[in-house]
């Protein structure tokens, strides 16, 4: 079995969306990674403030990379985000991830989208199922 950061670097790999948000692994373990990221100028929506899809989009890597670190091939099924704070440029976001749930075919995460001043801006929830291949 790959460890999990083995893993997360064969799923980086081919994740182009993910390179392109920037994404840096801070942390890793299974069933929980520490992403971040800064906010760049392409990033930005017509309010100046960063388009909702960043937030989501680093709460889903967030949980594919989480879910998937545990050995079994995982996807999500469902997911949903609470945006609760502005993002703004060049503003630093992080991922805190919380497995809530886990057995041999589903699994739900809880996620904190947090920025450099430790404020939650967006909250992440996803349901994984997960296969029987393995990594």
């Amino acid at each position: 079995m790959k460890t999990p950061n083995k893993i997360v670097e064969l799923m980086l790999t081919n994740d182009r969306f993910s390179n392109w948000l920037g994404l840096e692994v801070i942390h890793l373990e299974k069933g929980k990674v520490n992403l971040k990221t800064t906010v760049k100028e392409e990033m930005l929506n017509g309010f100046e403030i960063a388009h909702g899809g960043i937030a989501y989009a680093l709460g889903d890597s967030a949980l594919a990379f989480s879910a998937n670190a545990h050995g079994k091939k995982a996807v999500s099924v469902e997911t949903s985000i609470s945006h609760v704070q502005k993002v703004f440029l060049n503003d630093v976001l992080t991922t805190e991830v919380n497995e809530v749930s886990l057995n041999h075919k589903i699994g739900i995460y809880h996620i904190r989208v947090i920025n450099q001043y430790d404020v939650e801006v967006a909250h992440f929830k996803g349901t994984v199922y997960i296969s029987v291949k393995e990594w």
